[in-house]
């Protein structure tokens, strides 16, 4: 019998078990507040981006069943065709307002936004320069576009200074996480815009994880940086996830009003594919009222991030067990090996506690870690439950235990 490269795929799945990458799905049913049934199992978690702790608020659930009611529950086509709502309509206008700028687009969903959108702005001949650590449809958005792709070290702004310096490409585009999805930290994005300001680049600027909860009522890590309204530069063009803090689903993209023109004439992951519901627009115009108005939100998310630390601090001393600095609800608990990283998910399972361990190639070799999501709706009572359950781990853990195979990046 002829072999087939088909016949590898058994093997090439048992090389992942032998690494410990290989992932696997869990079935979920939201139980209240911060818990989740998880394949059966009532568990606090620590799993969610849903930072503010929205997504089954019942004014989102009504929005999205009124919306519902009177649209039904797909959109039909693309934008471009007759998917294009009155619901999703305000939408725009009101995202837009939220964070500053002259108009904004809303997209089916965060990956395809960015994916979409850089080829569209830039391709063969021009130049793009990518932090080290952004996000994987930044990455693969840029792959896409064709042009000449510079990596940058994380957060080295004279790295990315030389790079811009250097280039004579007709077309410099930036591409930055703002708030970096697996360590938390935060980009200098002032510095960023005036990079770019000095050598006629735009910012691509996602704020996946700070929209709803950095800045003034939420607007963003753009306002975060003084850079709201009037005093937004016409140098970024910022993009946001609204499956997270916002609690639905989709994302937006917004900036100056010929940009935003050329995005909905030029982006195919626009123009090719069906439109959101407008049940999912409608209870995102719920959710900007809550994320504008709930203060409280972010105070206690904040007060969670504190006593995370301050717990933490103490719990992992003679630990090789690292948490980088971070000011988000983003709290990575770096480990290093592969195993050692399950073996303390499956700890915390053991506890009633999910929190899940982030392995490569999300990662980089020997920084697998847990990624410890913090929301609204956690309790001090549960971050306290999670400390000690931590601190008991590390307590049990052998000493002579592997160390990070590299440093940090904060």
């Amino acid at each position: 019998m002829t072999s087939s490269w088909l016949d590898e795929f058994p093997a090439r799945v048992a090389e992942l078990d032998r690494a410990h990458l290989r992932r696997q799905r869990r079935v979920v049913v939201p139980e209240g507040g911060a818990r989740l049934s998880i394949d059966g199992q009532n568990m606090l978690a620590f799993c969610s981006n849903d930072y503010l702790g929205l997504a089954t608020h019942p004014a989102l659930v009504q929005a999205a069943c009124k919306s519902a009611q009177a649209y039904g529950v797909g959109a039909g086509a693309s934008p471009l065709v007759s998917g294009h709502s009155a619901a999703n309509e305000a939408l725009e206008r009101e995202l837009a307002a939220f964070v500053g700028l002259p108009r904004a687009l809303y997209f089916y969903a965060g990956y395809a936004t960015n994916i979409g959108i850089v080829p569209a702005l830039v391709g063969a001949g021009d130049a793009i320069f990518s932090d080290a650590l952004n996000h994987a449809c930044l990455i693969d958005g840029a792959r896409l576009s064709r042009a000449k792709i510079h990596r940058y070290a994380h957060a080295d702004l004279d790295a990315l200074q030389r790079e811009l310096a250097q280039s004579d490409a007709p077309r410099k585009l930036v591409i930055s996480d703002a708030v970096f999805s697996m360590d938390g930290d935060i980009a200098d994005i002032a510095a960023l815009v005036a990079l770019c300001e000095r050598h006629d680049a735009l910012l691509l600027l996602d704020d996946a994880h700070g929209f709803g909860v950095l800045g003034p009522q939420g607007r963003g890590s753009l306002a975060a940086a003084g850079l709201h309204g009037a005093k937004a530069s016409r140098r970024v063009l910022y993009m946001a996830t609204l499956g997270k803090a916002a609690g639905v689903a989709g994302a937006f993209v917004a900036g100056d009003e010929a940009l935003i023109e050329w995005l909905l004439q030029k982006t195919r992951s626009y123009i090719f594919a069906t439109a959101a519901p407008a049940l999912l627009a409608s209870a995102l115009r719920a959710s900007l009222e809550l994320i504008e108005q709930d203060e409280w939100r972010r105070t206690h998310l904040q007060k969670l991030i504190t006593r995370l630390r301050n717990g933490l601090s103490a719990g992992l001393k003679g630990s090789h067990w690292q948490l980088p600095p971070s000011r988000t609800a983003i709290q990575p608990l770096l480990i290093g090996r592969n195993d050692e990283a399950l073996a303390a998910m499956e700890g915390l399972r053991a506890r009633g506690i999910w929190v899940p361990a982030i392995r490569p190639p999300t990662v980089a070799e020997g920084t697998a870690r847990l990624r410890i999501a913090l929301s609204a709706a956690h309790s001090e009572a549960d971050i306290d439950l999670l400390v000690e359950a931590l601190t008991a781990l590390v307590k049990q853990r052998p000493q002579a235990s592997q160390q990070l195979a590299s440093p940090i990046p904060c």
